[in-house]
């Protein structure tokens, strides 16, 4: 954990890739669904991801280093009488930042930019074996309200 000023939350670029990937693979689910050593489909998704802007990809950096990232994506809809929503994905935080309150901020600034966005909902996925990450979000007032189901294709 770290007593530095808190980080600039600010877009992804290419240059953050290695970073990024580094710390999606860094856990047990992780390491077993990505690939640091090829950023090539990385770079790929990051392009694509830029060029839409209902897609904001952020890193925090602190002292120059990165030290997080998360995915959060614009939804327009028709539910809820055509409300947007906005969905967080891969929030990642460093190893040597947990504890820092890093994701607390992440989070916090994903919810003021969907409030930005008009969004009347904010939601996110959390794999079942995230016990910890469920009591985390659950503190910042997410509920547990769905089932999730997946399709790998």
């Amino acid at each position: 954990m770290t007593d530095s000023p808190d980080p600039a939350i600010r877009p992804a670029t290419e240059a953050d890739l290695p970073a990024i990937v580094a710390m999606l693979a860094d856990d047990p689910l992780g390491a077993t669904r990505e690939s640091p050593q090829d950023l090539t489909p990385y770079r790929t998704a990051l392009e694509r991801l830029t060029g839409d802007p209902n897609q904001h990809v952020v890193v925090a950096v602190r002292a120059g280093r990165v030290v997080g990232t998360l995915q959060l994506t614009i939804v327009p809809g028709l539910s809820r009488k055509g409300a947007t929503r906005s969905i967080i994905e891969g929030v990642r935080v460093h190893a040597d930042e947990r504890g820092s309150g890093l994701g607390t901020r992440f989070i916090e600034w994903a919810i003021e930019k969907s409030r930005a966005e008009n969004c009347a909902l904010v939601q996110l996925t959390s794999d079942v074996t995230r016990t910890d990450a469920h009591r985390f979000y659950e503190r910042l007032g997410f509920t547990a309200s769905h089932v999730g189901f997946k399709l790998q294709l």
